[in-house]
């Protein structure tokens, strides 16, 4: 990565990694990507978790494996609820 960053203009040293900052950027840019679609809130919280929106019976899934991890590693489906707050926190809500 060393060569790649000098390309770009940086010389200073490596960045330490932060998954939680790491976390919290992704849930970001993730909801930067889906405002300029032109998604509204609840049809983002549909891609993040159809039975949010659809309530708990409803046969379809979309991101199963991270729900599922994250619940097991945080005890929270983290994803959904830091794209939930960035969404809140830059375009003010619903």
């Amino acid at each position: 990565m060393k060569p790649w960053a000098q390309d770009i203009g940086y010389d200073g040293p490596p960045f330490f990694f932060d998954p939680e900052r790491r976390a919290l950027l992704r849930a970001e840019l993730d909801t930067y990507y889906a405002h300029p679609y032109g998604l509204t809130l609840d049809e983002l919280r549909y891609i993040l978790d159809p039975a949010d929106v659809m309530g708990p019976d409803y046969p379809s899934e979309t991101f199963r494996v991270l729900k599922n991890n994250e619940i097991r590693q945080f005890g929270e489906y983290r994803t959904q609820r830091l794209v939930l707050e960035a969404w809140d926190r830059l375009f003010g809500g619903g």
